[in-house]
């Protein structure tokens, strides 16, 4: 453990409107979409719980009281609503909401639609570990975009020898890694933050020119779940992922 005190807490994003997953979500919020069997905010719970996260915040907006209703039984970890009925705040904002629910600690911001086949060990665990805090304000799970499965974009960062992150240039350049969904923040990183709606790439963008933005190679398989067609094809890397003769563990 680099740092002395292990996050326990995590903010969970879960108040989008799901608009790429239609129809599924025209009457179901995104969270609560069923991956192998599962409600995708309920893969991304167990693996927190797994990890010895004690206790997230959850925010909500479209369809919330569905979201409020799935989680109300939730023993680990435990759960606490940061409400966003009134305004969609974007991920940025919505953090900035949710930082009187978090402490004074470091913690986890972790999408709500985030999953991964485990490589060797557990993701979660290694980015905890990896984490400093004298040196970061923010470490985020970066994947691999030549080996993700249902990404097509650009990628997002490109990450030095010590896991300091930059943005690929202009052009028609890619950038090899993309963000996978799951970071570890200090409060500092929102000291300044604007009012209102902003995305965590502003603080992100903020901290990687004072060299405080790091990166922790994911090990094994992201999926980036965000089309009914992206479902069915990480539902089948799950299913080859069980196959006897499998390295990877499962999803989480």
């Amino acid at each position: 453990m680099t740092s002395p005190k292990r996050p326990t807490r995590a903010f969970l994003l879960a108040a989008g409107k799901g608009e790429r997953m239609r129809p599924l979500t025209d009457t179901l919020p995104k969270p609560l979409v069923r991956l192998a069997g599962k409600p995708l905010i309920d893969h991304v719970l167990d693996r927190l719980a797994e990890a010895k996260i004690e206790h997230a915040v959850v925010n909500v907006h479209y369809l919330a009281d569905q979201i409020e209703r799935h989680l109300a039984d939730r023993a680990a970890p435990t759960i606490q609503i940061s409400d966003e009925r009134d305004a969609l705040l974007d991920t940025g904002g919505g953090v900035v909401r949710a930082l009187p629910l978090l402490g004074a600690d470091p913690f986890l911001i972790h999408n709500s639609d985030s999953v991964w086949i485990e490589g060797f060990g557990s993701n979660l665990d290694r980015l905890i570990d990896a984490w400093d805090e004298t040196k970061m304000d923010s470490l985020l799970l970066m994947a691999p975009m030549a080996t993700s499965i249902g990404y097509s974009g650009r990628g997002d960062f490109a990450m030095d020898a010590e896991g300091r992150l930059t943005r690929q240039g202009g052009g028609a350049r890619l950038a090899p890694f993309v963000f996978a969904g799951v970071s570890i923040a200090h409060p500092r990183l929102f000291d300044g933050a604007p009012a209102g709606p902003f995305s965590l790439n502003h603080v992100w963008d903020r901290a990687r020119a004072a060299g405080r933005l790091f990166g922790l190679r994911l090990d094994g398989l992201w999926m980036h779940v965000g089309t009914p067609e992206a479902v069915i094809e990480a539902e089948k890397a799950i299913a080859d992922s069980a196959k006897p003769g499998s390295v990877s563990r499962g999803a989480g």
